[in-house]
């Protein structure tokens, strides 16, 4: 199993915020990747991310993204106080899987993020050196991590949810959600 993690709002700081952390799994990385990257291809863009494209392309991308064989478990907390504890409570609560092949994040996360992973997998006796820090760009699964976490957040803040709510139940289809206020 690999499993790749994204999340949407990690860097906000004003304002009412919504922090919404997204753990994908799928079994087969090659296929998921394979199919990711000619969806971009027939979609004529760069590599997907969430805040990069218009609502057009992201329809399009959802469209044919949340058809691809991949479970979820997205966690969103509205106002967020203490991000790296409040991370580290998300990620000791996903992260129960024991047969894991790899975790891939973004590699633009902030040092604190990628310390307190570590420390949440030593707790759960599975060896750090899965972690592995990459950049989207590189990885198709994490831009598909990076669709789940800015529909998840988008839905919860209320955003066009004309739009966004039949994808979100798609996507929750797929998912074990969890809300915190």
């Amino acid at each position: 199993m690999v499993i790749f993690i994204d999340e949407s709002g990690i860097h906000k700081k004003v304002d009412h915020s919504t922090f919404a952390l997204v753990y994908i799994e799928i079994k087969n990385q090659a296929l998921i990747d394979e199919q990711i990257l000619e969806l971009e291809k027939k979609l004529r863009i760069k590599p997907f991310h969430w805040r990069d494209h218009s609502w057009k392309i992201k329809e399009k991308f959802l469209q044919e993204a949340l058809k691809l064989d991949f479970t979820a478990k997205i966690s969103v907390i509205k106002n967020l106080a203490d991000k790296p504890a409040g991370l580290e409570k998300i990620m000791t609560d996903m992260i129960i899987e024991r047969n894991i092949k790899y975790i891939y994040i973004d590699g633009k996360k902030p040092k604190w993020y990628e310390k307190k992973l570590k420390k949440i997998l030593r707790e759960k006796g599975i060896k750090t050196r899965k972690l592995k820090t990459v950049r989207s760009s590189q990885c198709p699964g994490v831009r598909l991590a990076d669709m789940a976490a800015g529909l998840s957040r988008a839905f919860f803040e209320g955003r066009n949810l004309d739009k966004i709510s039949k994808y979100y139940k798609k996507l929750e289809k797929k998912a074990e959600v969890i809300v915190r206020q």
